[in-house]
């Protein structure tokens, strides 16, 4: 079947729209602050820090101010030594997912931030380093960020 000089015009018009489209959609998807969160509305999920990165592990930096009122407090027990809501927080962090820095067994320990409204421990812990470094997670250790103090 040929196609009249016309509708080649017309259907090449349309097939660069959209791919115009379907280009921009997906760069409004890589730049949504959720797209990584699975549409979380954490307020830590909006970009950690200025899009820095830490040099020592590589992760992304976050403020303080840019965590949940519930991990600034869980910061302050940590820094007071307790003591702490639940039995879990100050266990050993093993890092099995090799997110963290390699450091030995031991070195990392973990403590719950708890959601409001949550009848469970829920997915957001701070670790901490032997080295008093600190790192924060929303969703149950599949990414980190590492907390700027």
């Amino acid at each position: 079947m040929q196609l009249s000089p016309q509708r080649r015009k017309v259907l090449t018009m349309l097939v660069t729209a959209l791919v115009i489209v379907a280009l921009w959609w997906v760069q409004q998807q890589e730049s949504s602050p959720d797209s990584s969160s699975g549409g979380s509305s954490s307020s830590a999920q909006s970009a950690p820090g200025d899009g820095e990165t830490d040099a020592d592990s590589g992760l992304p930096l976050i403020q303080v101010a840019d965590l949940p009122d519930e991990a600034v407090e869980t910061l302050e027990l940590i820094d007071a030594g307790g003591p702490y809501p639940y039995s879990r927080d100050g266990v050993v962090f093993e890092n099995r997912e090799d997110i963290l820095p390699q450091q030995s067994d031991g070195y990392y320990k973990e403590f719950t931030v708890p959601i409001p409204g949550s009848d469970d421990r829920g997915a957001r812990r701070i670790v901490t380093g032997s080295a008093d470094e600190f790192y924060w997670t929303d969703d149950h250790y599949s990414s980190f960020s590492r907390i700027a103090r």
